[in-house]
């Protein structure tokens, strides 16, 4: 007869079977964790680019991005709101300065030109007349004066007469005293004509000058519609290449729109873009080093917009050589001169590198082991960078691109 088995047996064996499996699950588990550990923690020694800290000079520089533009570029716009009835040139083509580009409808502007010559000519006759009516009453005036300074004189011949006779005892006082207020009327009409004359030559030259600026500004008028319609019809303004044009005809333009440009392909610059918080270190004067592709160029900058825009500062840069490399839109990279230190702690710079500031990189801990530093980077250049802390001369840092291993604390390195 089988016996039965006591509750707290079964427990106990329960209990034995749940520990061992579980012991088996964490060994399982551990093993697993310390094989990703072991494959995370290794890196191929060819995989790695070491870099030595050293003591040297620094010229400092801020890293900018720019745009290749050309160095001449000139806008065509519209004088006047008219339509597009001629093209005569394409985006690409080698234009000659004079060259026709496009041909505008200017038949309205040419009826305003018209009738602005015929005011012009209206307006010069009245002139004319005005000149010929002033030289004429000038001319009686002058000949009025000169008759009563006649008059005047025969007048006073007659108070010197009757004074004669009144003195020989022939003549009356008041024949004496009527040839006396004869000759003082005559005197007084005399400085009247002659005030009168002054007034009116003074009259003729105002309305002279006044007809001749009258004149003269219509003859700006007319020589500016003139201009108008030289522009209307949208000639090269400079040898160079057409970069932009409008392509359809019938095309409403409004006055002021661009309707062309023409380019110098063969002299370019750089439109450069420094963050807000940087744009304090760059000036006009400052030296560039331009980086395209392999190549590098060296300018300087030659202006700063006085406004941030969309948190960068935009400058342009003149380059003291050019590059047959260079096309209208291409993206390089600047570095802007701004200081200089001499025996700094410095390493090239390293992969990830954005500036100022705190940085975990690897440094070498004996022969194959890398281990995280944290480490405080300064200014830089286009090649080295100043370190604050965290390094001494001799350090040999992981510089190339460590962003995998950003979760570990140390590597083994494989040969």
């Amino acid at each position: 007869m089988d016996r039965s088995i006591p509750s707290s047996l079964i427990r106990r064996r329960r209990l034995r079977k749940t520990l061992i499996w579980a012991a088996v699950a964490v060994a399982v588990v551990g093993l697993a964790l310390w094989t990703i550990s072991s494959i995370e923690s290794t890196v191929l020694a060819s995989d790695l680019r070491l870099a030595s800290v050293e003591l040297g000079s620094l010229e400092t520089t801020v890293n900018a991005q720019g745009r290749i533009i050309p160095a001449y570029e000139q806008k065509i716009n519209s004088p006047i709101s008219t339509n597009v009835i001629g093209i005569y040139a394409n985006a690409g083509d080698t234009v000659q300065a004079g060259q026709a580009l496009l041909q505008l409808d200017l038949q309205s502007a040419e009826t305003e030109l018209s009738k602005m010559i015929d005011q012009q000519q209206i307006r010069n006759q009245e002139a004319v007349k005005q000149r010929l009516n002033s030289s004429t009453l000038l001319a009686e005036l002058e000949m009025q004066v000169s008759v009563k300074e006649m008059e005047l004189n025969v007048l006073k011949v007659d108070v010197v007469n009757e004074q004669r006779l009144d003195s020989l005892g022939s003549g009356t006082g008041d024949r004496v005293r009527k040839a006396q207020m004869a000759y003082q009327t005559a005197q007084l009409e005399l400085e009247q004509l002659r005030k009168r004359l002054d007034n009116e030559r003074l009259l003729a030259d105002a309305t002279g000058r006044v007809d001749e600026l009258t004149l003269g500004s219509y003859a700006k008028d007319v020589a500016e519609k003139k201009r108008t319609l030289d522009q209307g019809r949208i000639p090269a303004p400079r040898d160079g290449v057409l970069t932009y044009i409008i392509s359809d005809l019938g095309t409403n333009i409004v006055a002021g729109t661009c309707v062309a440009v023409v380019s110098d392909l063969s002299h370019f610059k750089v439109e450069g873009e420094v963050s807000e918080s940087q744009s304090n270190l760059v000036s006009a004067g400052s030296e560039v080093t331009v980086r395209v592709g392999s190549d590098e160029l060296n300018g300087i900058v030659t202006s700063m917009e006085p406004q941030a825009s969309g948190g960068v500062v935009r400058f342009n840069v003149a380059l003291n050589d050019q590059n047959p490399r260079l096309r209208p839109g291409l993206r390089v990279d600047l570095y802007v001169s701004y200081g200089y230190k001499d025996k700094v702690m410095r390493l090239p710079i390293p992969s990830g590198f954005k500036g100022r500031g705190e940085y975990e990189l690897f440094v070498m801990d004996g022969d194959n082991h890398l281990v995280r530093r944290h480490v405080t980077l300064g200014d830089s250049n286009r090649d080295y960078v100043e370190v604050l802390s965290g390094l001494k001369v001799g350090d040999c840092v992981a510089v190339g691109d460590m962003k995998q291993f950003e979760r570990v604390n140390s590597l083994k390195i494989k040969k």
